[in-house]
């Protein structure tokens, strides 16, 4: 090297601290963090660049890891003829979406691990996922696939034809992340074409979406005809046949809902012990998840369920969510309320000793004999066995993943007793499960705390405590303290993405900012502290200054002035989750209400019109831009509530807690002109926004003005009335 030691001759993830960089700092590859210095090195050594992306909780990643990345050999083929580089995607999501993209348009699918060959200015050549030690199933050897891409590179003629396709695949990747169309209107009733495409696409058999494995959940797919179905749409013609047949009232959009949440909470995706949710579905059934639970899941899916609840009324969905904060709380916050990123999917098996291989799903599967070990009463055993399906032989591995086999009410009558009494049996048995569970050997634990991931929980926590219960309020709180605390630099007005053990690192993505943004006004939305809807026009702001190309007219996914990469993405599409694009317009529109001019509502619209065309031909995979369109289309239900926010009336709190309002704002408001006054200021607000301007207290009361496209109803003291309004 020019100036110091080659730094590729020692794996230096040791200097990292994403775990999943740790968990490769042993390996004989002399592994290199994305940065300058590895970069350099491989120019200087004029070798390509060997990327893998992955990230803590992957099941592939371990497997390729213990299959080539500790073989000697393989190592010292990828240490001689290339610059082996490891990237955490929760932490790089911008590099795993510019190689993710090229991997998906040349072979047709992606994952992770990701394992793409770069020249050594970064361009692309060849790029795939998992590959096996051996040729197998289609997929080339790795050691034989190194070999031969190492031969290729040093002869001139075949390294002429990869830079070639390397500049081929760079320009296939620009079009695909940086293109913008030409501004349009989106199609009216966005929405209910998304609600219909949804419905026409559902898995009537077993809820959700995919005639196959792997099912993810399509969260945004249920706002959508939860939306749809409020508005009074119905399913337009060449839907799948309802329970009665037919598209008639059995066979409208709630019940695709309703499908679809029973099956996540009722199946394996669903953790039936201690709670929380799983990555996704390996089988169209829900039957057998992959094991990890990431923070994200369990903060959009739960997030679904407090929609489906407010709008069906099935209390399963509330205890699910319920559980599913718990869960969160007990095993994925930090003393000091932040959350950490995930839970693998792999551990070691029950009463096994420290040197035993990990196998997935360990921790969460059950044998009869585990049961009843763990359950005292012999009767509350069995029954858990078979409402849960608990066999000799299993559903995985031998043993079976939980999940709901049998109704309460054929079991209470097959053991002759009262239903309530065989839910207590069943209840006391899980309770047991629980404790005898903990003493297993734990999934690790990855515990870097992401700012944009945080703000999705504290979304769903302020909406849990709208519908559910105000103390999750708190919980929310601690969180958005955290971030503010270790994430937010108040001076410069910028994010970062990671803290790890008081470690703070990478500017924060468009993401971070609008995940976090939406979850500062969703607490501001449940509490009435103004403060929250301060940081959040804060991070609007910042979202505006770092991410917006006027000229575009677009929102990118990285800063200006970020690192230049091959491309500057966009995030258009709901991957594992919500695209940042669209939450970020969605929080756009939603703070422009409190703003002084139209800077936040203009730039919301100028995104929407530069991708109408995409989002109008394809709204199920733009789903939180096609939510976000349809709220600039229809404009939200301003709800101004006048009161002491510290002290709403109790009717006011039961109302909001029991009616789902799609496209609901709240904008609550003091009623001491002196408290309003002070929130101005804060706010550096001269006179009040039009969603507060002149909207009094009435006759000394609490007072709820609504409005929806510039038209307000009378003031009224009855939330009830007033919802009754807008909804007309």
């Amino acid at each position: 090297m020019s100036d110091s030691a080659d730094p590729t001759e020692r794996n230096r993830l040791d200097e990292a601290e994403s775990p999943y960089l740790r968990q490769h700092a042993d390996n004989p590859v002399n592994w290199q963090p994305w940065d300058e210095q590895a970069l350099q090195a491989a120019k200087e050594r004029d070798v390509p660049i060997f990327l893998s992306i992955g990230y803590a909780a992957c099941h592939w990643c371990h497997v390729m890891e213990e299959e080539s990345f500790q073989d000697e050999a393989v190592a010292e083929t990828l240490n001689e003829n290339f610059v082996p580089v490891k990237v955490d995607r929760e932490e790089r999501p911008d590099l795993d979406s510019v190689y993710m993209s090229i991997c998906q348009q040349v072979t047709g699918g992606g994952g992770w691990p990701l394992s793409a060959w770069l020249t050594p200015d970064g361009k692309p050549f060849y790029v795939g996922t998992y590959f096996p030690p051996e040729e197998k199933h289609g997929r080339p050897g790795f050691a034989q696939l190194l070999d031969r891409l190492a031969n290729s590179w040093s002869d001139p003629e075949q390294r002429s034809e990869m830079e070639n396709r390397a500049q081929q695949w760079t320009d296939a990747i620009e079009s695909d992340l940086e293109a913008v169309g030409e501004p349009g209107d989106p199609d009216e009733n966005i929405i209910g074409t998304a609600a219909t495409v949804a419905h026409r696409g559902a898995d009537r058999d077993h809820g959700g979406w995919g005639s196959g494995g792997p099912k993810f959940p399509q969260t945004g797919r249920l706002h959508a005809l939860l939306r749809a179905h409020a508005d009074g749409e119905r399913p337009s013609g060449g839907g799948l046949a309802g329970p009665q047949g037919g598209d008639g009232p059995s066979d409208d959009y709630l019940t695709v809902v309703e499908q679809t949440l029973n099956a996540m909470a009722d199946r394996g995706l669903y953790d039936h012990v201690g709670g929380g949710f799983h990555r996704y579905s390996t089988d169209m059934q829900w039957a057998v998840p992959h094991f990890e639970k990431m923070l994200y899941d369990n903060a959009e899916i739960p997030r679904a369920f407090l929609a489906g609840y407010q709008a069906i009324g099935n209390e399963r969905y509330a205890a699910v969510v319920r559980e599913t904060f718990e869960f969160v709380q007990r095993e994925l916050q930090h003393e000091d309320g932040g959350f950490f990123s995930t839970l693998d999917a792999v551990s070691r098996p029950p009463v096994s000793d420290q040197d035993a291989d990990t196998e997935e799903g360990a921790f969460y599967v059950w044998t009869p004999e585990q049961v009843h070990d763990a359950v005292a009463d012999e009767q509350a055993a069995d029954i858990l066995c078979e409402y849960f399906g608990v066999s000799d032989g299993g559903n995985f591995e031998g043993a079976t993943v939980l999940g709901v086999r049998k109704p309460v009410e054929v079991l209470a009558e097959e053991y002759e007793l009262s239903e309530a009494e065989l839910t207590e049996k069943l209840e006391t048995a899980l309770n047991e499960a629980f404790e005898a569970r903990e003493e297993r050997p734990r999934p690790a634990r990855d515990e870097k705390i992401l700012a944009g991931w945080n703000g999705l929980m504290i979304s769903t926590l302020a909406e849990g405590a709208v519908v559910l219960d105000d103390a999750y309020a708190d919980v929310a709180a601690d969180a958005l303290a955290f971030v503010r605390e270790h994430l937010w630099d108040e001076g410069e007005h910028r994010l970062s993405r990671r803290f790890k053990d008081g470690d703070v690192a990478i500017d924060g993505y468009l993401e971070d900012y609008a995940f976090l943004g939406r979850g500062a006004v969703d607490l501001y939305q449940a509490t009435g502290e103004v403060d929250y809807l301060a940081f959040a026009l804060e991070l609007a702001d910042a979202i505006v200054e770092a991410f917006w190309d006027s000229e575009e007219g677009t929102l990118y996914f990285t800063p200006t002035g970020g690192e230049a990469l091959v491309a500057r993405p966009q995030e258009l599409t709901d991957q594992s989750t919500p695209s940042s694009t669209g939450v970020a317009v969605s929080l756009l529109l939603e703070l422009s209400h409190f703003g002084e001019d139209d800077r936040l509502a203009d730039v919301a619209e100028q995104v929407i019109r530069s991708h109408a065309d995409r989002v109008s031909a394809n709204p199920l995979q733009h789903a939180s831009l096609t939510l976000a369109t349809d709220t600039y289309e229809r404009g939200s239900l301003e709800l101004t509530l006048v009161c002491d926010p510290a002290d709403p009336p109790g009717e006011w709190t039961e109302t909001l807690a029991d009616r789902y309002v799609p496209r609901r704002l709240l904008a609550w408001r003091p009623d001491d002109d002196g408290a309003f006054q002070s929130w101005l200021e804060g706010l550096g607000l001269e006179e009040a926004p039009p969603i507060w301007a002149g909207r009094d207290a009435a006759d000394g009361e609490p007072t709820v003005y609504a409005c929806r496209d510039f038209a307000c109803s009378p003031p009224r003291h009855d939330l009830d009335e007033a919802l009754d309004w807008g909804e007309n």
